[in-house]
């Protein structure tokens, strides 16, 4: 009963493919560009892809918790915060700031 409960708790929040930058992926062994999860809030899916790789938290928000100021996260085209909603099917882009002179 325990375990129908704690899934049907995972199948309540949505779905989303969460997009990654190669650089980031090539950081983390085993992990892919493309990954579906099942969250919320963009908090929830950084929580779920560090709990896939250790660390990755670290890598995209910094202490205050914020999403880091080089770091750029899309939902629905429209840059995110942690605290941003998702939705069933929703892609996410986490994307890196360029920068030059």
């Amino acid at each position: 009963m325990a375990d129908e409960v704690s899934q049907v708790g995972m199948d309540a929040k949505p779905e989303v493919l969460v997009r990654l930058p190669d650089h980031l992926v090539r950081l983390f062994p085993g992990a892919d560009r493309r990954v579906r999860l099942h969250a919320a809030t963009v908090d929830e899916m950084l929580t779920a892809l560090d709990a896939r790789w250790p660390g990755m938290r670290d890598r995209l928000c910094d202490s205050s918790p914020a999403v880091r100021r080089h770091i750029n996260i899309f939902v629905a085209g429209r840059r995110a915060v942690l605290a941003t909603a998702l939705a069933q099917g929703m892609d996410v882009f986490v994307l890196t700031a360029i920068s030059g002179g």
